[in-house]
């Protein structure tokens, strides 16, 4: 490294094209190639300068301690971009430092999903097309001038919208660093195959994580907390041109959080912010749902002050073979497990109507849900979800339904946009199913801390229910269930219901 002050000197005198100006060990550091690390100039073009040169041999850039403020970073196949201890890439404020969005054609003016989705050029960091590439920590992205993407819904010029952008990549790999303020998202992945990323700590303004038309994804052991929207989110839009299923996925040992932003990373975990008052953060399919979501593991994960999981199919996605395992949440907003197939059908003419099927969740505990909802299952009238089980499931509610809400005729809301609080409180305080086929419950136990005078369990339109050992309160001169056009009910060893077959 004594050499670095000269080669600093050699580089700033040419910039037409990257030197090939290796480290001893064959990495590639950014000040060789003019970046100063002072915070206040911008060094995008030395990065990407250091990238170009280690994508002609294959190697890794090394970002030192210091604060690099930048625009748009391009990522190169066969490159490392390593983020060292006490480095932080800053997102530049100013527009100009970033590449425009793209053309798309079944984009923005299509509306078959939002811009966001529609566009990767306009990020922090971007790749399309690359293969082998890494970004490694243990440093920071901080997307200080990155936009949330409320206002550039169809952007017009240069707007920094992502921190982390990929299109159509393969064998990818993000470890060990930290997102600070992510703008709209902290990573959206398209079509990306072969996709690990473990341990960050992301702690943003928007969605966590986007996981959009990719394949063989492994997402482990990361905290993301999101207060104003998703966590981890999977998606299967068309922001490609076509049909692409979201599917092969694992995500396991992570924390998802609707904190504060910031208060996970300061170690504080707020909730004091009053425009946030039921904040988000939750691991979630959908809303973009062409393409599908086939053959996802989620285990072993938790969650805290956010909503519940949510598996959703609108747009005509098949939604199938879906295994959630080992959740612990506390402190819920809205339903802590939502299941919805519905017909928003946002996507090209002609697209079937999809399919929410064949999903196993089991040992999940659960404290300090709200009021409102409780589990909430519904299809629409000609489609059901699916073959659903529930086993081995602990679930404390808040309580607090008046007989008012026991009598609230809940809304079908069949094309709009799928979220659970907008179908306001549910007429059962534990469990709300409707248009489904094939719902078994097995050793569910369902508690609440205020007296309660809605039924545990409302089902509608149900064929095929299968209740064995579920448990929860029952008060005398109150109905423990309500059944509307159920066919094929089962119960055994399920309170207040007297056992309807042998076992």
């Amino acid at each position: 490294m004594k050499f670095l002050p000269h080669l600093l000197a050699l580089a700033s005198c040419f910039t037409l094209a990257p030197l090939a100006l290796a480290l001893p060990d064959g990495s590639f550091d950014v000040r060789a190639y003019g970046a100063r690390g002072d915070g206040t100039a911008n060094d995008a073009p030395a990065i990407n300068r250091a990238i170009a040169a280690a994508a002609a041999a294959g190697g890794t850039v090394e970002l030192p301690a210091g604060d690099y403020l930048s625009g748009s970073v391009h990522l190169r196949s066969n490159v490392t971009l390593h983020l060292g201890a006490g480095a932080s890439l800053i997102a530049s404020s100013a527009n100009a430092d970033y590449d425009p969005p793209e053309p798309n054609d079944w984009g923005d003016l299509r509306h078959y999903q939002d811009g966001g989705h529609s566009h990767w050029h306009d990020s922090l960091l971007w790749g399309e097309g690359l293969v082998n590439v890494a970004i490694t920590g243990p440093g920071r992205i901080f997307g200080r001038g990155l936009s949330r993407g409320w206002d550039t819904e169809h952007p017009v010029q240069s707007v920094g919208t992502k921190a982390i952008a990929l299109r159509d990549c393969r064998n990818v790999l993000l470890r060990d660093f930290t997102i600070e303020h992510g703008g709209w998202f902290g990573i959206l992945a398209t079509g990306v195959d072969n996709l690990t990323i473990d341990n960050l700590r992301i702690d943003t303004n928007r969605d966590g994580m986007d996981l959009d038309c990719c394949h063989n994804v492994r997402v482990s052991n990361c905290s993301v907390n999101s207060p104003w929207d998703d966590g981890i989110c999977l998606k299967s839009s068309f922001g490609l041109g076509r049909f692409r299923s979201t599917e092969n996925v694992t995500i396991s040992g992570c924390l998802v959080s609707g904190y504060d932003e910031g208060s996970l990373l300061d170690g504080t975990r707020r909730h004091q912010d009053p425009h946030n008052g039921e904040p988000t953060g939750r691991i979630k399919f959908g809303t973009e749902s062409n393409g599908g979501f086939k053959a996802v593991t989620i285990s072993n994960c938790v969650f805290e002050c956010c909503r519940g999981l949510a598996l959703e199919s609108v747009d005509g996605a098949v939604l199938e073979d879906v295994t959630v395992s080992n959740l612990a949440m506390r402190q819920i907003y809205g339903a802590p497990i939502f299941l919805r197939l519905g017909i928003r059908m946002r996507g090209p003419a002609g697209t079937a109507v999809g399919v929410l099927r064949h999903v196993l969740i089991s040992n999940v505990v659960a404290d300090g849900v709200a009021a409102k909802q409780g589990i909430l299952i519904t299809g629409v009238p000609g489609h059901e979800v699916e073959d659903v089980t529930l086993a081995d499931i602990n679930l404390g509610f808040a309580g607090g339904g008046t007989p008012e809400l026991a009598g609230r005729a809940v809304p079908e809301m069949e094309r709009v946009y799928p979220e659970p609080l907008s179908f306001g409180p549910t007429s059962a305080w534990a469990l709300f199913a409707r248009h489904a086929r094939g719902l078994t419950l097995r050793n569910v136990a369902f508690r609440h801390e205020a007296a309660e005078a809605r039924p545990a369990i409302y089902l509608q339109d149900v064929q095929g229910a299968d209740l064995a050992d579920v448990r929860f309160p029952v008060v005398e001169g109150q109905a423990p269930l309500i059944l509307r056009d159920v066919a094929g009910f089962i119960a055994w060893r399920t309170s207040g219901v007297t056992d309807t077959a042998p076992r």
